[in-house]
């Protein structure tokens, strides 16, 4: 059986930076598995991506701002780990609150547009 919220439309955020940076629903998602995992290497392996593309990706997101988006330890007893910043978990929070803002403000044209959309198309076009 199919989820009915896969086959709902979906608005994507995506922040694009003067200088070609972006910020979007994968970064944020990378964001949430270290906080969760407090690991990098975890974090990508949830998303099903190389050690080195999610550290790529943090890089990145540390460069991007003036403070630092995530922070890791190297290896010690403990062994490594990661964690968001004070200022990555008010990124967070800030881009999954623009994402519910545009849902909310789109509801009634994508509403419209589901009403519109040919249900016997498989999803191209």
């Amino acid at each position: 059986m199919t989820d009915p919220a896969a086959k709902t439309l979906v608005p994507i955020l995506r922040i694009s930076f003067p200088d070609e940076d972006r910020l979007g629903r994968g970064k944020m998602e990378l964001l949430e598995h270290i906080r969760v995992t407090g690991s990098i290497s975890a974090a990508g392996r949830a998303m099903d991506m190389s050690y080195r593309r999610a550290w790529l990706l943090v890089s990145e997101m540390n460069r991007m701002f003036c403070e630092q988006v995530v922070e890791s330890q190297r290896g010690g007893q403990k062994g490594g780990g990661a964690a968001l910043t004070p200022f990555g978990e008010q990124l967070l929070a800030r881009f999954r609150r623009m994402e519910s803002i545009l849902q909310a403000s789109l509801a009634e044209d994508l509403a419209w547009l589901e009403a519109k959309r040919n249900p016997r198309r498989d999803g191209h076009g």
